[in-house]
């Protein structure tokens, strides 16, 4: 933060997004966008910036390549924002340098495994309402989470109700295992889907046999004789 307030003390010559403000320290460039209500990711972000602060505004989706012209960035700060979905390929062209993502204090519920597991940055997940669930387990297991933040990640929603408002590390840890209930689901309806067609192929076969036995059951009939002249 104190690194962002000497930024604003520098002014940037280049140009610069509407709404926002842009400036420079010892070579680092860095776009202001805080608490303007925009709604969506300014298009016209200069190609050198280094950080990128979108946080307090109202922006509700993170589209495919929304960086990927943006090769130096090392931070994006999106907190407080009111982010429903993020893209799988939201951080395309920026996974590489990033070093820091905030995506706290939004309204995401689940993300795709894709759009983070690329990333070598620090993510801050922490204060949404999200959905406890297999994609989520694997995210906190292999993206690289703030460890200082990612006990914040709670539970709004969960397959059971003991698991809801519960921090999910806590979940893990108490032997909770959101990926076998969605194994065991799978197999469930693997097995009913075979069980259908194993009873499909049983009444073929009887009807089939019974159509064979009938038609052995009906006395044939003459052949007709030719008739003399």
């Amino acid at each position: 933060q104190a690194f962002f307030c000497l930024l604003l003390c520098i002014p940037w010559g280049s140009s610069c997004p509407p709404s926002c403000q842009c400036t420079e320290r010892a070579g680092a460039k860095a776009v202001l966008c805080s608490s303007q209500h925009l709604e969506e990711i300014p298009k016209d972000i200069p190609r050198d910036v280094v950080f990128l602060k979108l946080d307090a505004n109202s922006i509700t989706r993170i589209p495919s390549n929304a960086f990927r012209h943006l090769s130096h960035l090392e931070e994006i700060d999106l907190s407080r924002n009111a982010i429903e979905k993020i893209d799988r390929a939201a951080f395309r062209g920026v996974a590489a340098g990033l070093r820091s993502l905030d995506l706290s204090g939004n309204r995401i519920r689940s993300i795709p495994k894709e759009a983070l597991l690329a990333l070598h940055a620090k993510v801050r997940l922490a204060n949404n309402p999200w959905h406890c669930e297999c994609a989520l387990q694997e995210v906190l297991g292999e993206a690289r989470l703030d460890p200082d933040w990612v006990r914040d990640i709670t539970c709004h929603t969960a397959p059971r109700q003991e698991y809801v408002g519960k921090p999910l590390l806590q979940v893990l840890d108490a032997g909770g295992n959101f990926c076998s209930v969605r194994q065991r689901t799978m197999d469930v309806a693997m097995l009913v889907t075979m069980s259908g067609w194993f009873a499909m192929l049983v009444t073929y076969v009887i009807c089939y046999v019974r159509h064979n036995r009938e038609r052995s059951r009906r006395p044939s009939l003459p052949s007709a004789q030719p008739r003399a002249e």
